[in-house]
């Protein structure tokens, strides 16, 4: 794609979306195509396409916002690899009455530990939680993928909050400034500073890629959670991007909204790992953001002024649909997403 063909989102200030351009310009297997986004445009325009209204999860929460933050960034921080890289069986675990699958069965063990009295939301704990209380902690049919890596995580995780924050969450939130971004004061810029496992970045031809996946999505969570109750505010919310994970990549490409060559697409098909900064995972990844971001803006021409979307929304709405579909989505192993 050269640089005269290459059509760039209008969103600005948007780190994310603004790191991007190296790889979308210079990328060797993984193509985005603008015509097939207005095809897709053209009917997705006219679904529902809601604000996700994600009810607290398991009750958490309700009546105290500062257990919900608490809640959702604890568990954030260990948010990734639900399928085991060698047989690919699903991360699953049965809590009150019902089986929960991949992220929300993470929030289910969790919910289920603080049920049980296990001080989980606590830095102080966190710090110093050993592998075999884990175990217990995240008992399901399969050990939780990469659990040492997870630990060691909550360590570095539980000591930055113990030491700075009375080891809680939620007093880091309340000394950020209510946005994204803000001259380094704002929520992901200070998470991915001040929590080093949030900062998912990727070098590519000698440029830094901001991906931001897990600090995004913790953050959306809050919002859709406790914005519509004025108990979390978040004043640029439409600098937030797509989550580039491994779900919603796979759905553009079902979709015909991004193509790769044939040797990435057989690697993919065949369940070859792709390695992590490698040059196909950082493509994939970016192309993901970068698609959405064109897709948002399609859809938003054909949509009145009271039902514009922003980009979480069209991840939402990509990552539901296809988040159980049989078809092979890139496997890499990474604490990152």
């Amino acid at each position: 794609m050269t640089n005269r063909e290459l059509r760039w989102p209008t969103l600005s200030g948007s780190p994310v979306l603004d790191s991007l351009r190296p790889v979308i310009e210079c990328s060797r297997d993984v193509r985005t195509h603008p015509d097939r986004i207005a095809e897709v445009a053209r009917w997705m325009a006219y679904e529902e396409l809601p604000m996700p209204d994600y009810a607290l999860p398991f009750g958490m929460g309700a009546e105290n916002a500062d257990e919900t933050i608490d809640y959702v960034l604890t568990v954030c921080s260990i948010d990734t690899a639900f399928t085991d890289f060698k047989n690919h069986v699903k991360f699953q675990v049965e809590y009150v009455e019902r089986v929960w699958s991949d992220s929300d069965a993470l929030f289910a063990c969790v919910r289920r530990a603080m049920d049980n009295g296990v001080p989980i939301l606590d830095g102080s704990y966190l710090a110093r939680v050993t592998r075999p209380e884990l175990e217990t902690i995240l008992a399901a049919n399969i050990e939780l993928p990469m659990l040492d890596a997870k630990m060691e995580i909550l360590h570095q995780v539980g000591a930055t909050l113990a030491a700075k924050y009375g080891g809680r969450f939620h007093n880091f939130v309340r000394s950020c400034s209510p946005g994204l971004y803000d001259g380094g004061n704002g929520l992901i810029e200070r998470l991915v500073v001040e929590f080093p496992r949030f900062n998912d970045v990727s070098e590519y031809d000698g440029n830094t890629l901001k991906i931001y996946k897990l600090p995004q999505l913790a953050i959306w969570f809050l919002y859709t959670s406790l914005g519509k109750a004025g108990k979390f505010r978040v004043e640029d919310i439409g600098k937030m991007t797509a989550f580039a994970d491994y779900i919603v990549p796979a759905a553009l490409r079902l979709l015909g909204i991004t193509s790769y060559t044939e040797k990435l697409e057989q690697a993919i098909n065949a369940y070859e790992m792709i390695p992590r900064d490698s040059r196909w995972e950082v493509e994939i990844r970016a192309h993901c953001i970068y698609a959405i971001a064109l897709l948002t803006e399609e859809i938003n021409k054909l949509r009145p002024a009271d039902k514009q979307v922003i980009m979480p929304q069209l991840d939402a709405r990509l990552w539901t649909h296809y988040h159980t579909t049989w078809w092979p989505h890139h496997l890499t192993e990474t604490i990152m997403y």
